[in-house]
């Protein structure tokens, strides 16, 4: 008999426990020492936490090990159109009836008892990834760092973390150093960490902990530095200088990032070529994606169409920098958040380049701010702006307005996910 699909597990998996977020370990342990601790069967593992960049950062990170002829196993989150887009086995999705196979195994072992969706489906792809043989596999953080489900791994050859900023204040703490204490609780003795561009007040804690745990750190402005200049990456660190092409990511954020991705595949043993490979082949999902493709592009088709999935301010001061790098067209926003999120500092940042807005609801998440909502926050930080019933009639109306737009959907990964399954 075959199993049922993934799907159909994973809606019962759900039901496993009442809270979506719940941080400890004890419930991961147990499952893992139930499953034969998988985890300690895995491919090196590079370890990655931060508050924002760790997407863009692990898929230059893979993209330069690819290059250099290395397999990767990779694992994030939340996924965008379907589930199987988290688990990378050895360079591709997870296939179907893998996914379903592994999903089935941890749900019968676990046997009922209260476990977190996220919990259960980490444990799946960790025993998904000690299954099939790689090169590295890459661990990113889900929330936090110290209690995070991922944070089972006793012996990364590698930690990163990319820059800390306010954000799940609810879980992690109302100050950025107690944020940052969260995130530098993945660090392990007697491996490297590689730190990216941090406020001197996250640092100090980071660099604390490493030096509790025995971690050796490799900060940025310390130990390696990074810029732009000429429409080229320039990077420097022990090893000597690097210039490369800019990375495919777009925007000054990015060139950080991209230093994280370089120092770590430095410190790895890898060259000139992974880097190159790096900067060249990496792709990221509603990170400033261009959509070229599907109805809305139809319902505006002289129109720039892009979608973002940041959502708190720091994404969008990073969001609005690299919105400044393109040639000029009038900017139409698509609005759409939860309401655990600062929107109207989100919202500050993209004022200034902003002609309107219009407010949508994401679909289908009991969350999200309500189009008024969003909207009140926008006329709030001086935008211009309305309620849109959805995306696809708000990018029909802006289409018919402004033939020209730039239309920038954006606010949420959620929003984001909707957009992608709904304009294939």
């Amino acid at each position: 008999m075959s199993n049922p699909s993934s799907d159909i597990i994973l809606e019962r998996l759900m039901a496993l426990h009442p809270k979506v977020i719940d941080l400890t370990l004890d419930r991961m342990t147990r499952l893992l020492d139930a499953l034969g601790n998988p985890q300690n069967n895995l491919p090196p593992v590079i370890h990655i936490a931060g508050t924002n960049g760790k997407g863009s950062t692990q898929a230059m990170i893979r993209a330069g090990l690819e290059a250099a002829g290395k397999t990767c196993h990779a694992y994030t989150s939340p996924h965008l159109a379907r589930f199987h887009e988290r688990i990378v086995l050895a360079g591709a999705l997870i296939p179907e009836d893998l996914l379903a196979e592994t999903l089935a195994e941890c749900e019968e072992v676990n046997g009922g008892v209260p476990i977190t969706y996220f919990e259960i489906t980490t444990c799946a792809a960790l025993l998904a990834f000690s299954r099939v043989e790689a090169d590295y596999t890459l661990l990113e953080v889900g929330l936090g760092g110290r209690l995070d489900a991922t944070n089972v791994i006793d012996d990364p050859v590698m930690t990163v973390i990319t820059p800390v900023s306010i954000d799940h204040q609810q879980f992690l703490g109302d100050t950025l150093p107690e944020i940052a204490g969260e995130k530098a609780g993945i660090l392990k003795r007697n491996c490297f960490a590689v730190i990216g561009p941090q406020q001197d007040e996250a640092l100090d804690v980071i660099e604390h902990q490493a030096m509790r745990v025995g971690a050796t750190c490799k900060s940025h402005g310390q130990h390696w530095h990074v810029s732009e200049e000429a429409g080229r990456l320039i990077y420097q660190d022990d090893y000597g200088l690097l210039d490369l092409p800019m990375p495919a990511l777009i925007g000054a954020h990015q060139v950080q990032n991209a230093g994280i991705a370089i120092t770590a595949l430095r410190l790895l043993g890898y060259g000139e070529d992974a880097a190159i490979g790096a900067m060249q082949n990496a792709s990221w999902p509603a990170r400033l994606q261009k959509l070229r493709t599907g109805p809305l592009n139809s319902a505006a088709p002289s129109a720039e169409i892009w979608l973002d999935g940041g959502h708190n301010t720091a994404a969008g001061s990073a969001l609005a920098e690299a919105l400044g790098r393109l040639p000029a067209r009038p900017l139409h926003l698509i609005v759409g958040m939860l309401n655990t999120k600062d929107v109207s500092g989100y919202l500050a940042n993209l004022a200034p380049l902003a002609q309107d807005l219009r407010g949508v609801s994401i679909p289908n998440e009991n969350a999200t701010l309500s189009a008024a909502e969003t909207v009140a926050a926008a006329r709030g930080a001086g935008i211009q702006a309305d309620e849109a019933k959805d995306v696809l009639s708000a990018v029909t109306e802006i289409g018919s307005v402004s033939p020209n737009a730039r239309i920038l959907i954006c606010g949420s990964l959620y929003l984001a996910g909707n957009v992608l399954q709904t304009n294939a």
